[in-house]
């Protein structure tokens, strides 16, 4: 099982911060955002990872590229260029494949053309930008038992996001970014079986929540995960500050490792 991370878009409503660098590598404390959400999944179990990369796609490649070095203390023996390394970071066991989906491609786009490296029936996916305390076990194990095509890990944040409407475990319909919403919407941290793909391609203009989640919902082939516990996504400067306070004073709600 592999976890999808959505790692393209442009991130424009952060501004400045989104100039040089794409908005998973914003970062939380010293490390970017996408680190964390790795961390919550490498948790659980899960390190086998696959981002599709998109707007400064070259920015986490290099990170990860440069992984040990960034993350470690290390000598340079300039006569032969060899390197040691004085410390280990925690992350040794992750295997991480970075993919060019596009830079315009819409979300389904990225996911269909990142098909051929998911060999197993059943994946995770989530956005480059949102963290919770979700038990990814518990997650797995209620998509196992519902069903579906797909789950939805349904949260409850502010009214700017679109809503997920809910008869009991079994999405009925999928608002994008409604005006005013009161109940469940979208977090991420979603489970998928392979048959989700048949309903995508890999042409820019393919979208997953418009659209493909729509029509799901409405064959009530999608299941909402009900997470009670906490939950933030890095869309705006003030989300930016709000995570980044919380992680200074140790009230990370999302470090579960």
């Amino acid at each position: 099982m592999k976890l999808v991370i959505l790692a393209g878009g442009y991130g424009t409503r952060l501004g400045e911060r989104t100039l040089s660098i794409p908005k998973p590598m914003v970062t939380i404390g010293e490390k970017p955002i996408i680190w964390h959400i790795m961390k919550i999944y490498s948790a659980y179990g899960i390190k086998d990872f696959v981002i599709c990369l998109g707007y400064k796609g070259d920015v986490i490649k290099d990170y990860f590229l440069h992984y040990n070095s960034k993350n470690n203390d290390f000598t340079v023996n300039l006569k032969d260029l060899s390197i040691e390394f004085h410390n280990e970071h925690d992350e040794k066991n992750w295997r991480v494949t970075l993919v060019d989906t596009g830079l315009n491609t819409l979300k389904g786009g990225r996911l269909k053309r990142v098909e051929k490296y998911l060999e197993d029936d059943t994946n995770l996916l989530t956005y480059g930008d949102g963290v919770a305390d979700v038990d990814i076990k518990k997650l797995i194990k209620f998509h196992e038992k519902i069903g579906k095509i797909v789950t939805i890990t349904g949260v409850y944040p502010p009214a700017r996001f679109g809503e997920l409407i809910a008869h009991g475990d079994i999405l009925s319909s999928f608002k994008e970014k409604a005006q005013a919403s009161q109940g469940l919407i979208n977090g991420g941290f979603m489970v998928f079986n392979k048959e989700l793909l048949n309903y995508l391609t890999d042409k820019e203009d393919c979208d997953l929540e418009t659209g493909i989640f729509e029509n799901l919902a409405k064959k009530g082939e999608i299941a909402v995960y009900k997470h009670k516990g906490a939950w933030a996504c890095m869309d705006h400067e003030r989300d930016v500050k709000y995570l980044n306070n919380l992680w200074k004073n140790n009230k990370g709600f999302w470090k579960v490792w």
